[in-house]
């Protein structure tokens, strides 16, 4: 049954909000962010003329909308704080997620790496491509909030789409080799399986890691002494998925949906021989990312 748009503003507002969440999570990637947003929409109806609201779920839809696009704008204007430094084997595998099992369901939930590709769009490319692709508002609506030409957010949403493919330079085959790869890597790491994950690695492999802002990264080689770092930090690895890095299969970690590391993976056949482990807020906004289709 549709939502009761003419009953009160309180009942009609809850009738909506389930929808209003999961435009403003996909939008936030954040479900603290994404209720204020949810509190904010409502306070303003509760400020507006409910009697001349002719589509509620429409006025709302908007409503959320510009409020994410603000917290969206007012965040980007903000940088992160440099991260600490890290022990390399640390680096790669530390997660500051206070409650992994927990992140890893809300983030499963909508899809981690679709929330961390979407982070790195403009505010602008995220409102368009979340509005239209993934809640079908026709792109005359969506305009406004962009001040906008249609034809122009129609650009925007085409834009984030080409940036969600991550622009692959590998072929297809290549692609589900190097998959492959990385997978059988994350599932020994999550099995704790040290000759699995030495397994998959270069015998000479070599691992660098960012430190402070402005230093040298740490380096090391060796796949069992990797292997005994992973093995180390099995368990904060559990929100790590596999995306594509600069055209290549590699991993991010992402708790509470915001990229704090990311793996750069080159390959030596089946076996991984480098590995660049990116945490600097600088180099992170560099990277290009994107979306794996479904094997």
């Amino acid at each position: 049954m549709p939502p009761d748009d003419s009953a009160p503003p309180d009942a009609a507002f809850a009738a909506h909000r389930d929808h209003l969440r999961g435009v403003a999570y996909r939008m936030l990637g954040s479900l603290a962010e994404a209720d204020d947003a949810v509190q904010e929409a409502w306070l303003r109806l509760h400020r507006a003329d409910a009697g001349a609201i002719d589509n509620l779920r429409a006025w709302l839809t908007t409503v959320i909308a510009r409020i994410c696009l603000d917290m969206l704008r007012s965040r980007k204007a903000r940088r992160e704080e440099p991260i600490d430094a890290k022990a390399t084997i640390a680096a790669a595998y530390a997660d500051t997620a206070a409650h992994p099992e927990h992140e890893a369901v809300l983030a499963d939930s909508v899809g981690l790496a679709l929330l961390v590709v979407l982070d790195t769009l403009s505010p602008a490319e995220r409102l368009a491509f979340v509005l239209h692709d993934l809640f079908a508002m026709p792109f005359d609506e969506i305009a406004p909030l962009v001040r906008r030409t249609p034809a122009a957010t129609r650009q925007l949403a085409s834009r984030a789409r080409r940036r969600l493919q991550g622009a692959p330079t590998a072929s297809d085959a290549e692609l589900a080799r190097q998959r492959r790869v990385v997978e059988a890597f994350l599932a020994a790491v999550r099995g704790g399986d040290f000759e699995a994950i030495v397994a998959v690695l270069d015998p000479e492999v070599a691992v660098q890691a960012d430190t402070e802002p402005g230093q040298p990264p740490r380096t090391l080689r060796g796949a069992r002494t990797w292997a005994r770092g992973a093995m180390q930090f099995a368990r904060h690895i559990q929100l790590a998925r596999v995306v594509l890095v600069d055209g290549a299969v590699g991993l991010i970690m992402a708790p509470r949906g915001q990229l704090a590391r990311a793996l750069r993976f080159t390959f030596a056949g089946d076996r991984i021989a480098e590995v660049d482990v990116v945490s600097d807020p600088h180099r992170l906004r560099q990277l290009t990312l994107g979306v794996l289709p479904d094997a």
